[in-house]
């Protein structure tokens, strides 16, 4: 049915009970509370979950252990990983760590570790880095830029 201006028409709107006006209006007397009893009083709700006072199947099922973080883990690469995989004067970009599978995917969060030697000048470019890292790179002549996203 295609909607236009020639077939819109008003919400239909379903009036509300009309409780305690009454005998004649067909909901007197007990205003469709039943007779006795707690609902039937004023202020008599019971609240949700509320299991007659026995104790309540949620708080009798055991609580599941552990915790995860929701936190993603970033990839790690070592230095004697990228001094076995690149060449002197190279850029370390995570496309080509991707490429040399050192790591999963390119949009994960990539930091460089400081374990093993490296003794090429490469400008790498990661997440983040260790201090250590960030020391071994400087020394052998090379460069350490944030990736941007």
């Amino acid at each position: 049915m295609e909607i236009g201006l020639h077939n819109l028409k008003p919400n239909s709107r379903k009036n509300r009970k009309r409780v305690g006006r009454g005998n004649a209006s067909g909901h007197g007397t007990y205003s469709t509370r039943g007779l006795k009893g707690q609902k039937s009083r004023t202020g008599g709700s019971i609240p949700p979950g509320f299991e007659g006072g026995r104790t309540p199947i949620i708080r009798q099922t055991p609580k599941s252990r552990g915790f995860r973080s929701h936190h993603l883990k970033p990839e790690i690469v070592n230095l004697k990983d990228l001094q076995a995989a690149f060449s002197n004067k190279e850029q370390v970009t995570p496309e080509k760590l991707v490429a040399k599978g050192l790591i999963q995917k390119v949009n994960s969060q990539i930091k460089i570790l400081g374990e093993g030697k490296l003794e090429k000048s490469l400008v790498i470019i990661a997440d983040a880095f260790s201090k250590s890292a960030k020391d071994a790179i400087k020394k052998a002549g090379g460069e350490t830029k944030f990736r941007l996203k």
